[in-house]
C-alpha cells in the first residue's frame, strides 16, 4: 500500500494517479473541502481520508506532501512505526524516475504547460508517462519515457538525476529558502549538473546563459546570432501563431500552433527542439502540438453568459503581469478585473513593489488574504493590507458569499481569478448570483 500524506497536493495527486495506473493500491489523507486536484484520484475510486494519526498502518510506504512538517500527527506516527518506509514527495519521485528514459522541465515560470505539451508530443512517438503540476499523471507498465514537472523549491529537483532537461527561464522565486540571486541560480547549476544526456534552455534568458553545463546543450529562442534552435517569421493573428524553425541555419519546418502569446510559443519551443532532436518528423509534432489542451487552471476561460471567467494559477509578480496582459489583449473592449489570491506571506513581502505594479494593470483589484497552511510557515506576519495599501483603488475581498455578491457586480466584464490555491472556489459561488 502506498499512503499519501497530503493526497490532494498538485504533484501528489499525479503521482497517487501515476502508481495506480501501474496497479499499485494507493490511498491517502487530505482535507475535507474539495480541492480540483482530486478530481483524477476520484475518477479513479482511491480513497481519500480525513487526517487522522491511526491512518498509518503497518507495511505502509509512506509518501509525504513537502507542506507537511515533522511534527505533524501523520508524520510523527509513520516515522515512528519501524515497519513503514517513508519518502518525501520528491524522494520517492526521484527513484521512480530511474526506471524510464526521464525528462525534467524546470524553470521559474511555465513548468506545467511546457510539461503538458512534452507529455502530448513524446505520446505521439513513444509511449510516455507523465506527472504534470495540474494534478494530472499518468504512466504505464511498460512506458519508455517519463516527462516530469521538476520544482525548484528548497532544492527539492536535485533528487532528479534526469536524462534530458528543459528550462524555461530562471527568477528569483521562494524568497523563504533562498537567501538571493545567487543562490536561486546555484541550484539549478547543481541540477543541470545531475542532467545526463542534454539540456535545452531558453536563450534569451540571461540567467539561464549564466550556467556552466557540461553536457551538450541547446539554446531555443528567437536570436538568430546565439540560439541553436530559432523561430523567425514570427505571426500571430486571433488564434494561432506561425513560424519558420532553424536549427543552426538550417531550415526544420513551418509551424502553425493554435494559440496565442509569447510565453506560449516559449514553452512550445523547448519541446520542439526536445523533439527534434530525438528526430521526430516535424509533421506530426505540430499534430500532435495543434490538440493541445491547456492543463487546469492556467488561464482556462470561461464565457458564462455574457461575464467571461479566467482562472490561472499565477502566483508570482511575472506570472501575474502575463496572466492580465494576455486577458487585456484577448478582451480589449471590457474591463479586466483582478482577484488574486498570494501563497506564502515571504513571496508578497519580499516581491510587494512588483505584485502591486502587476496588479495594476487591471481595471479593478480585489485581494484575498492568506489561508493555507504554510501560509506564513516561514515566519513573516503580514496580512493581505501590506499589499493593499500599496495598489491604489485595490480592495480587500472576504472569501464568502459577501465577496462573490460583491464580484457579480461585473456583470458582463472579465474576472480574472489568480493564485496557487484554492481561488476557484468563489468563482463559483459568482456564477450562483449572475
Amino acid at each position: 500500500m502506498y499512503y499519501f500524506i497530503g493526497i490532494k497536493g498538485t504533484g501528489m495527486a499525479a503521482l497517487a494517479s501515476m502508481l495506480y495506473d501501474i496497479g499499485e493500491e494507493v490511498s491517502g489523507s487530505d482535507l475535507e473541502k474539495h480541492f480540483f486536484t482530486e478530481d483524477e484520484l476520484v475518477k479513479r475510486g482511491i480513497k481519500i481520508l480525513p487526517f487522522d494519526k491511526d491512518n498509518i498502518k503497518d507495511g505502509y510506504n509512506v509518501i509525504i506532501g513537502n507542506a507537511f512538517l515533522e511534527d505533524f500527527e501523520e508524520v510523527v506516527a509513520a516515522r515512528n512505526n519501524p515497519t513503514c518506509k517513508c519518502y518525501r514527495y520528491h524522494e520517492f519521485l526521484g527513484e521512480l524516475m530511474k526506471r524510464y528514459h526521464s525528462i525534467s522541465v524546470c524553470g521559474s515560470h511555465g513548468k506545467t504547460t511546457t510539461t503538458a505539451m512534452l507529455a502530448q508530443v513524446f505520446s505521439a512517438f513513444k509511449n510516455t508517462g507523465y506527472l504534470i503540476g495540474d494534478g494530472e499523471g499518468h504512466l504505464e507498465s511498460d512506458s519508455e519515457f517519463l516527462c516530469v514537472e521538476s520544482c525548484e523549491y528548497r532544492r527539492h529537483f536535485l533528487a532528479y538525476h534526469p536524462d534530458y532537461a528543459i528550462i524555461t527561464n530562471i527568477e528569483i522565486d521562494h524568497v523563504d529558502y533562498f537567501k538571493d540571486e545567487e543562490d536561486y541560480l546555484s541550484a539549478y547549476q547543481e541540477f543541470v549538473d545531475n542532467v545526463k544526456e542534454a539540456v535545452l534552455f531558453y536563450g534569451e534568458d540571461k540567467e539561464c546563459r549564466k550556467l556552466n553545463i557540461a553536457v551538450p546543450s541547446f539554446s531555443f529562442g528567437f536570436d538568430e546570432n546565439s540560439d541553436d534552435f530559432v523561430a523567425v517569421n514570427v505571426e500571430e493573428d486571433d488564434d494561432m501563431t506561425t513560424f519558420d524553425l532553424y536549427f543552426k541555419d538550417n531550415f526544420i519546418f513551418h509551424f502553425n500552433l493554435p494559440f496565442i502569446g509569447r510565453h506560449l510559443l516559449i514553452d512550445a519551443l523547448g519541446v520542439i527542439s526536445l523533439a527534434v532532436l530525438h528526430c521526430f518528423d516535424p509533421r506530426n509534432i505540430e499534430m500532435a502540438l495543434s490538440h493541445f489542451k491547456a492543463p487546469k487552471r492556467r488561464f482556462v476561460v470561461e464565457e458564462y453568459h455574457d461575464t467571461v471567467f479566467i482562472d490561472d494559477y499565477a502566483h508570482h509578480p511575472t506570472e501575474v503581469k502575463v496572466t492580465l496582459e494576455a486577458a487585456k489583449k484577448r478582451y480589449p473592449d471590457k474591463k479586466i478585473i483582478a482577484i488574486f489570491k498570494p501563497h506564502r506571506a515571504s513571496r508578497v513581502y519580499y516581491f510587494v513593489d512588483d505584485f502591486a505594479k502587476a496588479l495594476s494593470l487591471a481595471d479593478e483589484v480585489y485581494l484575498l488574504d492568506f489561508t493555507s497552511i504554510d501560509d506564513k510557515q516561514d515566519g513573516v506576519d503580514i496580512d493581505i493590507s501590506y499589499l493593499q495599501e500599496r495598489i491604489k483603488g485595490s480592495h480587500i475581498l472576504t472569501e464568502n458569499k459577501e465577496g462573490a455578491k460583491e464580484l457579480s457586480k461585473y456583470k458582463g466584464e472579465v474576472l480574472v481569478f489568480m493564485s496557487s490555491k484554492d481561488i476557484y472556489n468563489i468563482a463559483h459561488e459568482v456564477k450562483e448570483y449572475l
